[in-house]
């Protein structure tokens, strides 16, 4: 948990309730360090209340399930969403789980209906649980709208995955830039989210996936995942585009970078030709107001600039597809790990990823 913003996340023995109607209380097995976790750290986004248990992207156990809760059994796996979905409301009912009205209390570290019920603890004092969530924790309740139940022959080690990184990635290229076959496309920034994204465009058909990052290991292991090329920076990657597009540029440009600046975003919107779409995945300080857009293009040149969050996914239908595809090898999940930690090496773990050493890091209970 996080005692104080900026911090380090440290290691501490914390008392966690049983669950209520709606709920589960799950052991933890495996739990990714996304570059999110490390905002709240950095103060890049605000913990809303301190001390803050981190983590969001987890699969793990059910160890027990509360009162006149349906659906669900003890000794279930489960991956967490770490946005959750009621099925109920106008979002949901549309098919856009990502967006239900349920987020709207996922920054308060408390229970979606009552900003003054936690259910961690730490001498007594309540401690905030991010995206309702915390994965860090060796056991963890949690509400049943963040829990897709998946089959017990896949290993939650590589299952984790599929609750931020991998559907966040993927979805940006296939839902929120609608890649088409024969497409060219830019992704800005390899770790954990845009790796995902090159996997996603090039399981969309596209022609070329142009990969920018400045680390070498991440320009290597993009062309291992369906990056076509990979090179260092946004005007390379547009030079390159455009000679393969009659200097028109690409077609969409999605920016996953880990600490996103208003200047990445105007890279790629200059980067895509006329009617193309720029894909924003990335945060950045959340206070900022900053941009760098370029007006003419975007509207005279007819073009789109897009948020993603989660990758536009549904997640209840999305984490078993994605974990189907696994099965099918079409899409790689154990390849994304590349370094697994115990639970009290996680700063190091958020070291590694500063330095540029990881995909993704995981932690197994």
């Amino acid at each position: 948990m996080l005692r104080e913003a900026p911090g380090r996340y440290e290691v501490v023995e914390l008392d966690v309730d049983d669950p209520r109607p709606g709920e589960l209380r799950v052991r933890m097995v495996a739990t990714g360090l996304c570059h999110s976790d490390d905002h709240y750290a950095t103060g890049d986004q605000v913990a809303p209340i301190l001390p803050f248990a981190g983590g969001h992207e987890g699969a793990g156990v059910v160890d027990a399930v509360g009162p006149g809760t349906a659906g669900f059994a003890e000794g279930d796996h489960v991956v967490f969403s770490f946005l959750p979905s009621c099925g109920k409301c106008r979002f949901c009912a549309h098919g856009m789980q990502n967006l239900c009205d349920l987020g709207a209390s996922l920054g308060t570290g408390a229970r979606w209906d009552d900003p003054a019920s936690f259910r961690l603890a730490l001498d007594g004092a309540p401690v905030g649980q991010m995206c309702g969530l915390s994965t860090f924790c060796e056991y963890t309740t949690v509400s049943t709208a963040s829990a897709v139940k998946i089959d017990k022959d896949v290993p939650l080690e590589i299952a984790c995955l599929t609750g931020c990184g991998v559907g966040t990635g993927w979805g940006a290229a296939v839902n929120s830039a609608a890649v088409r076959p024969g497409q060219v496309v830019i992704v800005m920034g390899i770790g954990g989210i845009g790796i995902n994204a090159v996997q996603g465009a090039a399981h969309a058909g596209a022609a070329a996936v142009i990969a920018v990052d400045p680390v070498e290991l991440k320009r290597e292991s993009a062309l291992r995942f369906g990056a076509t090329h990979a090179v260092e920076d946004i005007r390379e990657a547009a030079g390159l585009a455009r000679s393969m597009t009659g200097g028109q540029g690409a077609d969409a440009a999605i920016v996953t970078v880990g600490v996103t600046l208003g200047s990445h975003v105007g890279a790629a919107l200059r980067a895509i030709r006329k009617g193309g779409t720029t894909v924003v995945v990335g945060l950045g300080d959340v206070r900022s107001h900053e941009g760098d857009i370029p007006l003419m293009e975007l509207v005279l040149y007819q073009k789109r600039l897009q948020g993603s969050l989660f990758g536009a996914s549904a997640p209840s239908a999305d984490i078993p597809a994605q974990l189907e595809l696994w099965r099918r090898g079409a899409l790689k999940l154990d390849e994304l790990i590349t370094t697994r930690y115990t639970l009290d090496q996680v700063a190091r773990g958020f070291d590694d990823m500063h330095a540029g050493r990881n995909l993704r890091g995981v932690i197994v209970f």
